[in-house]
């Protein structure tokens, strides 16, 4: 899963590299004194369709992440199990504290009462 999302990631990389081209070519093209109707047009196309892929996967992603920091139940992750692991070994170390806690004040009860005549 992990590895899915890192080659999409680099796909993502790939095409806005592909943007950049197009934006060159367009500019180039466009600072001739003629310009090529045909190849400003097929550079446009693939200019869109660029920024097209790259915001749908980068939506996808930040939906993935924020679906992930939220700790909404999602296929592959472990977090929100571990979150919740964690919440539950800090219930019980707090719950040892307050019986040790507990257990000092009955033995400090205890000798209080033996003192006593």
């Amino acid at each position: 899963m992990a590895n899915e999302r890192l080659r999409a990631l680099e796909d993502v990389e790939k095409e806005i590299a592909m943007i950049l081209q197009c934006a060159g070519n367009i500019v180039l093209e466009l600072s001739k004194d003629k310009h090529n109707a045909s190849l400003l047009d097929r550079q446009l196309g693939q200019f869109q369709s660029s920024v097209n892929k790259v915001e749908s996967e980068l939506s996808t992603q930040i939906r993935y992440l924020t679906q992930v920091a939220t700790g909404q139940p999602h296929e592959g992750s472990t977090y929100s199990a571990r979150k919740d692991c964690q919440m539950a070994m800090n219930r019980a170390e707090y719950t040892k504290v307050k019986l040790v806690e507990l257990g000092r004040t009955c033995e400090v009860m205890l000798e209080q009462q033996l003192q006593q005549p």
